[in-house]
């Protein structure tokens, strides 16, 4: 057999590197390095760390207990439980004793104890032999102390504060629950619904009664507490372990007391109020609702249309019901009504939820009595003859608006006077009452409530349903009417040969004709008058009706005496 011969560089590289790979063997397999003291290697540090463990100090950590090869003896993970024990009072090993001082929560540090300071040359049991290096992987979740107090720290102030949270008040508040590690153990925003309480008189945990107060409405803040003033050591059973500090991120939505009234604040007033809203009064106004953190629910704007009611019947809510009152019109304010005199504790069920301050921003458009009557402010000429009475026929001129100074008509529109006859139902019972007694030339502003004007229907797309009025008029002329009742009156004592007079084909009978030629001539010389003010073919057309008795179309003589004897029938011959 032949052998292959080794070339001198290749034996020379087998020769340096068999001793190295033997040398790595044998340290590989050797035991470990003694160790004077502990040895920690930080594997995790979280970027902040507002708190470092001192001596003294509680703390709840995980860990996995490890030999220096790597075998596990111990795990907090596998009880599914932290470990929880006072550091620097000899409840440790000495090495974990002394090793978890400085530590962050959610920092994870490796740490390697000495024998000497661990469980020395007994070992523990058959689960740690003696002289044992012992190395824990520790994750540290909770540090507390036992003179901790709650800790505040606000992160979000509104520019206005008009009140804090004080012992008895009722708060609405979000808020996330998390313990200290940034565990989220609970959330109010998940439920979509605040959690609503007092505060100060034991309805919480003590950390978030004494950490509540003080808040202003709409300010965010960081509670956290210590277990004590938490849940203490067992927990809430389910989501917070024992002794766990907690953290609560906070932000105030709502805030009253039992015994709070509402508060009316003013924010703009008309120049004239002649007149202050009473109880019984029946009110107009536009309005927004929010709740006290601004949050919309309802607006008369988006309607178009104003919210109208009586106010101090309990018509509306006890706090509105009281707001109202005082007003003027064209006033502006803001009312705020707890809840006890709102919705209560049940809200509305949709916009408004239960418990909740409710906030209105009002304006009064207008508001009147159901025993007003006509309002009536008068400039007169210096010469008044004569003053219009029922069944004179004027004409004036006028503005009209409503009482927040919202045009509705002017007769300048159409370049002429408004020509009615008073008494005779042409107008609104306000306008005929207010133009009663004008002189030509006078000028008036009437204000007629509603029950006066257009009622609750008003005019649509004209005037609001219960809308006060208001009408500047001028009187430009009259023309005196007949007396109550009359549509003709002889201004001369009437023929005796009145029939034979309206006869003229002499045929024994009167037709329409014949007869309203005679009227009409009768008034154009001035021997009668008819109403003014009417249609005078209407007025002769109605006049010859109650003549002809029978209702054949023509009046013969029998019938024209007959119904001349009858003085009742005042628009009759």
């Amino acid at each position: 057999m032949f052998t292959r011969q080794i070339p001198p560089m290749i034996r020379l590289l087998v020769q340096m590197i068999l001793p190295a790979i033997l040398v790595t063997f044998v340290a590989c397999n050797a035991p470990p390095v003694p160790l004077d003291d502990i040895v920690i290697e930080k594997t995790f540090t979280p970027e902040r760390c507002d708190r470092m463990v001192k001596s003294g100090d509680f703390v709840r950590y995980h860990y996995i207990g490890m030999f220096p090869d790597g075998k596990k003896f111990d795990s907090s993970y596998d009880r599914g439980t932290t470990y929880n024990v006072f550091v620097g009072r000899k409840q440790l090993i000495a090495g974990m004793d002394k090793a978890l001082v400085g530590m962050c929560v959610n920092e994870r540090w490796m740490i390697k104890i000495p024998p000497q300071l661990a469980y020395g040359k007994d070992g523990y049991g058959d689960i740690i032999p003696p002289d044992s290096i012992l190395h824990f992987d520790v994750l540290m979740l909770d540090i507390w102390n036992t003179e901790d107090k709650v800790q505040i720290k606000t992160y979000h102030k509104p520019e206005s504060c008009v009140r804090t949270v004080q012992v008895s008040d009722y708060v609405r508040y979000h808020y996330n629950g998390t313990l200290l590690n940034g565990t989220l153990f609970d959330s109010s925003h998940t439920r979509l619904r605040t959690y609503d309480t007092y505060v100060g008189i034991g309805w919480l945990i003590a950390g978030m009664d004494q950490g509540l107060l003080g808040m202003c409405l709409g300010e965010k803040r960081i509670i956290t507490m210590p277990p004590f003033l938490g849940y203490g050591e067992n927990g809430d059973g389910s989501d917070i372990p024992g002794q766990a500090s907690l953290v609560f991120d906070v932000i105030l939505l709502d805030l009253h007391n039992p015994k709070d009234e509402i508060t009316v604040e003013v924010q703009s007033l008309p120049d004239h109020c002649p007149r202050k809203s009473e109880v019984g009064d029946f009110v107009r106004y536009h309005y927004n609702g929010s709740l006290l953190d601004g949050t919309f629910f309802d607006s008369s704007y988006s309607r178009n249309r104003t919210y109208d009611t009586y106010i101090g019947k309990g018509y509306v809510i006890a706090g509105m019901d009281q707001g109202l009152l005082g007003v003027c019109v064209g006033e502006r304010r803001r009312i705020v009504i707890p809840p006890h005199l709102a919705y209560g504790e049940e809200g509305t069920g949709t916009k408004i939820p239960g418990s909740a301050v409710l906030v209105f921003d009002v304006h009064i458009i207008d508001f009147h009595n159901p025993s007003d009557i006509v309002e009536i402010t008068s400039v007169k000429p210096e010469k008044c003859i004569y003053n219009a009475k029922r069944g004179d026929f004027v004409k004036y001129h006028y503005n009209a608006t409503l009482m927040d100074g919202t045009y509705i008509g002017s007769t300048q529109t159409f370049g002429k006077t408004y020509d009615v006859v008073l008494g005779a139902g042409q107008v609104v019972i306000g306008m005929e009452q207010g133009l009663i007694g004008m002189c030509v030339g006078e000028k008036r502003r009437l204000v007629i409530p509603p029950h006066l004007g257009y009622g609750e229907r008003g005019v649509d797309g004209e005037v609001p349903g219960s809308a006060v009025l208001v009408f500047d008029v001028e009187l430009v002329d009259l023309e005196e009417g007949l007396p109550e009742g009359y549509m003709f009156v002889w201004n001369s004592d009437v023929t005796p040969n009145l029939f034979s007079e309206m006869d003229k084909n002499k045929d024994a009978q009167v037709d329409t004709t014949e007869f309203s030629d005679y009227i009409l001539q009768q008034v154009k010389e001035g021997k009668g008058r008819l109403a003014p003010g009417f249609d005078p073919q209407r007025i002769i057309q109605n006049m010859y009706d109650n003549q002809d008795r029978n209702k054949d179309g023509q009046i013969t003589e029998d019938e024209f005496k007959l119904k001349a004897d009858e003085a009742a029938s005042h628009d009759e011959l």
